[in-house]
């Protein structure tokens, strides 16, 4: 296979689904600033790119997995964007977590370059992008899905078709993360009560994910608790922003949230104390006095 392209952004999802489509036989550019994820990513048969504008130049269809709305516009329309290379025809995955107004906008930007956008936010985690299989929320006319189903095929298990209106995609995603933020807040909340009443932290995680009361959140996250280690796959921060988008969302035709709005309170405290770069499952320690006991 000879189809050429290219994903944007390498962190914990991006180099997942970079990985997945060099398994698939594409030839697959990508652009990070990081310039050793890059030369690692190049060493395993990829085609490293200096900029966007150069990877675009080559790439019939190219992935867009960065952090925000801001990042997803200078790696498309900055001084050095794909778009401004992309021949005529190309497909854009925009698949940043985004508010639905900017994803329809970004759609109408796109298409008057003479390109196709899916907006495409994702879901799965790492894991799931390491094995080409996360969940895909997407929506597009059906040419640009036409133009990349052996690309989705490639790095999707799941890719639901949720309209041809741009915007679709990143409601349901921001619904998505709303659930995720709310059980990570939930599952800190919880175990932070645990630890403070002298419950055995491995002994409540065993009972938990094989109660009523387990979540995936819960079953995914409370490990990193339980060893302290708070290394980043998700960061706290990426819940202030998401949980932002969601309250923004509802606040336009004023419905209320109240658990999103308790949730990303959370959230806002953690990172304000210092532990927004740190993995989301730091929200825990805004509650005193939930020092794990020795040996964990």
């Amino acid at each position: 296979m000879s189809r050429n392209i290219g994903v944007i952004g390498l962190g914990a999802m991006g180099l997942g689904v970079a990985r997945s489509l060099l398994r698939a036989g594409f030839r697959v550019h990508a652009c990070d600033l990081r310039a050793h994820v890059l030369e690692s990513f190049a060493a395993e048969g990829g085609i490293a790119c200096a900029s966007p504008a150069e990877l675009g130049a080559q790439c019939e269809a190219v992935v867009t997995l960065v952090v925000n709305a801001a990042q997803t516009e200078a790696v498309l329309f900055g001084e050095e964007g794909a778009v401004t290379r992309m021949k005529p025809g190309g497909v854009v995955i925009a698949s940043a977590t985004v508010s639905p107004e900017f994803a329809v906008a970004l759609g109408k930007r796109v298409e008057a370059a003479g390109l196709q956008m899916l907006d495409a936010p994702v879901s799965g985690g790492a894991a799931r992008a390491a094995s080409g299989e996360m969940t895909m929320m997407t929506s597009g006319p059906a040419a640009a899905y036409a133009a990349c189903e052996d690309v989705l095929a490639a790095i999707a298990g799941k890719v639901y078709r949720l309209g041809d209106a741009h915007g679709a995609g990143s409601k349901v995603k921001i619904i998505n993360q709303l659930l995720a933020g709310v059980h990570i807040a939930a599952a800190a909340e919880a175990m932070a009560l645990g630890l403070r009443e002298g419950v055995d932290p491995d002994a409540l995680y065993d009972v938990i994910t094989h109660s009523a009361g387990n979540s995936w959140m819960f079953e995914n996250r409370v490990p990193h608790i339980l060893r302290g280690d708070y290394t980043p796959l998700s960061a706290v921060d990426i819940f202030v922003k998401d949980l932002g988008l969601v309250l923004d969302t509802a606040r336009a035709s004023k419905f209320p949230l109240p658990l999103s709005a308790a949730a990303h309170q959370m959230f806002m405290m953690a990172s304000s104390a210092g532990h927004g770069g740190e993995d989301d499952s730091a929200v825990v320690k805004i509650f005193p006095g939930i020092d794990l006991p020795a040996g964990h």
